[in-house]
């Protein structure tokens, strides 16, 4: 069965929103797009450029999929593997329904339950980056397998986070991590079953 795995740029106080550029996504008057700039590191380029080795199927939500669709088919990808070119990109969307960017595939019906099949079908991990509103929808379905978390040194208070309304009672267990040169924590964990409670020092 395929995993799906959350990619994040997050800050501590768990914000999202436009990470890469301050015009990426200013809903809601957000006014510091392009947070995550500052932190570019030899360190970071290298677990970057790792990950993107792998072969990957994409899963997004409308506002991601209009952003990478304006961008990445007019430009060559320069990190090693296939690239998003490449990926089979399925969206979940009531209102866009087809698009020219070769290989996307549009969700219908109830999202759970088509995400649901496409795991259990041959392929590829399926990645998820962005996409806010789905990652609630899929959290509270308990469909996340795999978190890659890149959590940056800064609090901006206001902004969509990875961790809303969609999230249940959850444990994970961190598989690896590191710290880079510039102070971003990169957390890989996986779902681990349920939380479990205790008494302190009992």
């Amino acid at each position: 069965m395929r995993k799906l795995i959350v990619h994040s740029f997050m800050t501590l106080d768990g914000v999202i929103q436009a990470p890469g550029a301050p015009e990426e996504d200013t809903s809601g008057g957000f006014a510091y797009g392009g947070w995550q700039a500052p932190y570019s590191d030899d360190v970071l380029n290298k677990v970057f450029d790792d990950e993107w080795r792998a072969p990957f199927d994409l899963l997004l939500g409308r506002k991601t999929f209009e952003i990478f669709a304006s961008y990445w088919p007019y430009h060559a990808e320069g990190q090693p593997g296939s690239g998003i070119n490449n990926a089979t990109k399925y969206v979940a969307s009531t209102t866009l329904h087809a698009h020219d960017w070769k290989k996307s595939v549009f969700l219908k019906g109830d999202v759970a339950k088509e995400v649901r099949m496409l795991k259990q079908q041959a392929g590829p991990n399926i990645w998820i980056y962005g996409s806010s509103n789905l990652i609630q929808t899929l959290l509270n379905h308990d469909l996340i397998d795999e978190l890659w978390l890149k959590i940056y040194p800064i609090t901006l208070g206001t902004g969509k986070r990875l961790f809303a309304e969609g999230t249940i009672p959850a444990a994970f267990k961190v598989t690896r991590g590191l710290v880079s040169p510039t102070g971003v924590i990169v957390a890989y964990l996986e779902r681990a079953g349920e939380v479990q409670t205790g008494t302190v020092g009992e």
